[in-house]
């Protein structure tokens, strides 16, 4: 899957809400940099970690609310 098909997908879980997607995934691409372990079932070593952040968004694993 392309990056477009991740974003598409990751934006139907944050109800269209491309300012809560964006935050979301800053957040997490910066946990990822600072040492947590991707939840992906592929080798991330070659990707970005703001695509791994939108790929565990889009594939349910990272799951973003409204509150806090």
């Amino acid at each position: 899957m392309r990056t477009e098909q991740f974003a598409a997908k990751a934006l139907e879980k944050v109800d269209f809400d491309k300012y809560l997607l964006a935050n979301a995934v800053g957040k997490r691409a910066e946990a990822i940099a600072n040492g947590e372990e991707p939840l992906l079932d592929i080798d991330t070593a070659e990707m970005k970690y703001t695509d791994i952040a939108l790929q565990e968004i889009a594939e349910g694993k990272i799951i973003v609310s409204l509150e806090g």
